[in-house]
C-alpha cells in the first residue's frame, strides 16, 4: 500500500535552468528571454518592457518600454520584482518587499496568471476553465514552498500527481 501511495505521487525537483515558467529568488530575466507556459509568454522586451502574452496577443505589460537600454527583471531575495536598465537605475517595481524573507517563486501560471509566491503580487490576467494551476503556499515560519494543483472540481483527477520546484 505505501508503494502505491509513493507512486501516486510523484515529486519532481526542477533546477530553475529546467523550468520554462519559474524564477526563484536571486534570478533574472535578461533582454530576449522568456518564460513560457503552453501557449503564455511573459518576454523581457528589448525595449525594456515586460509582456504577458497568449498566442502573440498582448495581455498584460509593465508600460515600461523605452525608458532605457538592456534592462533585465530581478527576482530579489526581499520578495520585490523589479526591472533594472544597464545603469542600474529602476524602470518599475512591484513593490512587494516583505518581511518574512523567502523563499520567492515568480511564476507563469497555467492559467496565464503571472503571480509571486510568496507575496500578494500578481498580473490577475488568470483565465477561468484553465486545466490546472499551481498554487504554492508557505508558513511565514517555515523556509519552504508547498504548491499544489489546483483543478476545476468537474476535471478532478482520480490519481494526483504533486509537482515541487526547488532550487538546490
Amino acid at each position: 500500500m505505501a508503494a502505491l501511495v509513493m507512486l501516486s505521487a510523484i515529486l519532481l525537483f526542477l533546477p530553475s535552468s529546467m523550468a520554462k515558467n519559474i524564477l526563484y529568488e536571486g534570478e533574472s530575466l535578461k533582454t530576449g528571454e522568456s518564460l513560457t507556459e503552453g501557449v503564455y509568454t511573459l518576454t523581457m522586451q528589448t525595449n525594456c518592457n515586460l509582456v504577458l502574452s497568449d498566442n502573440g496577443n498582448v495581455l498584460w505589460s509593465t508600460n515600461t518600454g523605452g525608458k532605457g537600454t538592456n534592462c533585465y527583471l530581478s527576482v530579489q531575495t526581499d520578495g520585490n520584482v523589479v526591472i533594472y536598465d544597464k545603469a542600474g537605475n529602476v524602470i518599475w517595481s512591484s513593490d512587494t518587499w516583505s518581511r518574512w524573507g523567502g523563499p520567492y517563486l515568480f511564476v507563469l501560471q497555467r492559467n496565464r496568471n503571472v503571480v509571486l509566491y510568496d507575496s500578494k503580487w500578481a498580473t490577475n490576467t488568470y483565465t477561468a476553465n484553465s486545466e490546472g494551476f499551481v498554487v504554492a503556499k508557505r508558513d511565514h515560519n517555515d523556509t519552504s514552498i508547498m504548491t499544489e494543483v489546483v483543478v476545476p472540481a468537474a476535471d478532478e483527477p482520480a490519481n494526483r500527481k504533486i509537482a515541487m520546484a526547488t532550487n538546490n
